[in-house]
């Protein structure tokens, strides 16, 4: 094995590697040539040096930069080294891991709320229909409410909040209002945002949501006219022997997040009936 050496172009045949990279390498001091000839600098690799490339190739594999891998290549690091320098790494592709399911888990979400939005306006659903909403928990703030749908919905404020909380949300943006009657009539002057969080919140923060029969109604278009969708659900619940409670909900769907074409915005109107 000692006297086997292998150019520079046998070594990219053999290993499947480029030069470029080989030369990287070099210059990083992660695999250099066992000698380079004086008259025309052809690098040459011994075959044990050959056997270096599959190593990199794992520690690559394992998220290994090519600084850090540097101090293993040597052979000479004791196990209590490697062992530290592998629980960090474990560390820091955990928290990759959870930055990447979070990315996952939000896109998925949206997804989900685009072909809903699609459904509706696929098929016209505009009919009144009765839901039991599932409890959950939400996160929550409670703000003053101006008629700004764009600034009540692409909430800064809001924002803020749970980048201060140290969390993520996703799904629909969720507006609760004390009077379906007063937001119906344009009278409504506050309001409480919720949506669902990717982390665990603490209960102080969270607000519980569901676990109660309402009717509901898709709106399907901007939402300065959304009171006409109000007005229907409330017609319906008195025509179908129900009586509605006082606050209500609005679930955006769609809305400014996603497009600014005010006629594709879906809403779901959400009033809490009782018999």
């Amino acid at each position: 094995m000692a006297d086997e050496f292998y150019s520079i172009g046998k070594v990219e045949e053999i290993c499947k590697i480029t030069k470029k990279a080989l030369r990287y390498y070099d210059r990083m001091k992660i695999l250099s040539p066992d000698k380079v000839c004086d008259e025309n600098g052809y690098r040459y690799y011994s075959k044990k040096n050959l056997l270096t490339v599959p190593v990199i190739r794992y520690y690559k594999q394992s998220g290994f930069k090519l600084d850090e891998m540097r101090e293993f290549l040597g052979g000479r690091a004791s196990y209590e080294y490697v062992d530290r320098r592998f629980r960090k790494k474990i560390d820091e592709l955990e928290d990759i891991d959870k930055e990447i399911n979070l990315k996952i888990r939000s896109i998925k979400d949206w997804r989900q709320l685009i072909d809903e939005a699609e459904m509706v306006l696929a098929n016209n659903v505009i009919d009144v229909s009765v839901k039991y909403i599932d409890s959950r928990k939400l996160i929550f703030l409670n703000q003053e409410f101006k008629y700004d749908y764009m600034d009540s919905i692409i909430n800064i404020e809001f924002c803020n909040y749970i980048d201060s909380v140290n969390n993520a949300i996703t799904g629909p943006v969720i507006i609760n209002f004390p009077s379906y009657k007063d937001k119906m009539n344009g009278k409504c002057n506050s309001m409480k945002i919720m949506q669902q969080t990717i982390l665990k919140c603490k209960d102080e923060q969270s607000i519980e949501y569901g676990g109660w029969l309402a009717a509901c109604c898709y709106h399907i278009g901007k939402h300065e006219n959304i009171g006409e969708t109000y007005k229907k659900i409330e017609n319906w619940v008195e025509n179908h022997g129900y009586k509605c409670f006082e606050e209500c909900y609005e679930r955006y769907v769609t809305d400014y997040w996603t497009t600014q074409n005010t006629n594709r915005f879906i809403t779901e109107v959400i009033i809490k009936i009782r018999r």
